[in-house]
């Protein structure tokens, strides 16, 4: 790990010395990522946690665009425990908490209603992960996630490696492998509010998605298995359209998760393009932010269950003040065997690009 000088603070008031302690006998810090274009991203190795993400707005002024704590103590006892965090080993939902693999069942323990939700119990958001900057704008982060860590089999090694590209963009890139067959679905989950971090609810960002199809969701957020057309629907973002629009329209899918909490079938010509995926943009800073991804999907969240917590400068965090977009394989594939396979076995390597490129309008 670099140097640290403690006393510094960051472009986002961050304090170093507020990230600096050990955890389950690992060593926490923060680190601090830039650019030439004067562009910030804070990292914790704790969780591999997205503290504070700085870019300019349509008049130059850098604006922290995720929601956060401004310690780690504010991330050990957060009501929202995956705020910025990488979640695995299987991102979003498996059902019933089980699943079966070369004929053999694994449960999963269960930390939501009826299934296990971000790798279960303990997820790679709770776990510290091994850190090395390398330069000024990048961060490996790695982690041994042990054989039957919270039920899934195999001893699986996963390097996700944060960088800050000189075009404004946090680039994600993962690699794991196993030493025995396993399911494996990593993802990034920072809540972005391009209001800034604190400018209430998101409901004004226009959002494009480039997805004709939707897996539909049953009333505890699992796949049904169907795959449906979003067209006539509320679900429909297609053309650029503001969160508000439909949120509240009578759809029992938006019931179902107080509004957006949808996994997208994104258009792709092939299995693992690397393509664009969607798009948020802020009318009141001028930000805009596309996603790129290599997945199949990609999980539109509208912060629904946000209960009003305080988060960084104390900031209030209500329902709606967050949007998030998951690029990941669907939920519950392991539990479909038509949805695109999460199946990772012993020789193989999996490997997951994601960019968040920002701009102004």
């Amino acid at each position: 790990m670099n140097t640290i000088n403690l006393t510094e603070k960051t472009q986002s008031g961050l304090s170093f010395a507020d990230f600096d302690t050990v955890i389950d006998g690992k060593k926490v810090s923060l680190f601090r990522l830039t650019n030439r274009n004067g562009a910030e991203i804070c990292i914790t190795n704790y969780g591999g946690i997205v503290v504070s993400l700085m870019v300019p707005d349509r008049n130059g002024k850098m604006t922290d665009v995720v929601l956060g704590h401004s310690t780690i103590d504010g991330y050990l006892h957060s009501p929202e425990k995956y705020l910025g965090a990488l979640i695995g080993r299987y991102g979003n939902r498996i059902g019933k908490c089980r699943f079966t693999l070369d004929g053999k069942e694994y449960t999963i323990a269960s930390n939501n209603p009826d299934c296990a939700l971000h790798g279960g119990i303990k997820g790679y958001n709770e776990v510290v992960w091994e850190a090395r900057q390398s330069d000024t704008q990048t961060l490996h982060l790695t982690y041994l996630s042990p054989d039957g860590e919270e039920g899934f089999p195999g001893n699986l090694k996963i390097e996700a490696t944060y960088s800050l590209t000189n075009e404004n963009a946090m680039e994600i890139h993962y690699r794991a492998t196993t030493d025995k067959a396993t399911v494996c679905n990593p993802t990034h989950h920072s809540f972005f509010n391009l209001n800034g971090d604190g400018g209430g609810e998101v409901t004004n960002h226009i959002v494009t998605i480039n997805a004709p199809f939707f897996t539909p969701m049953d009333d505890k957020s699992v796949p049904t298995g169907e795959i449906a057309p979003v067209e006539g629907t509320p679900m429909d973002f297609r053309q650029p359209t503001a969160i508000g629009l439909r949120i509240d329209d009578d759809f029992e899918q938006l019931r179902f998760g107080r509004g957006y909490d949808h996994n997208y079938v994104l258009a792709k010509d092939f299995p693992g393009e690397y393509a664009w995926a969607s798009e948020a943009y802020s009318p009141l800073t001028g930000i805009a932010m596309s996603v790129y991804t290599t997945e199949p999907g990609v999980q539109l969240y509208t912060g629904n269950w946000l209960n009003g917590f305080a988060g960084k400068e104390g900031h209030r965090y209500d329902a709606r003040t967050a949007v998030c977009f998951e690029t990941q394989h669907f939920p519950d594939s392991p539990n479909k065997p038509h949805f695109p396979s999460t199946v990772l076995r012993p020789g193989e390597t999996y490997t997951q690009t994601c960019r968040y490129q920002f701009s102004v309008r």
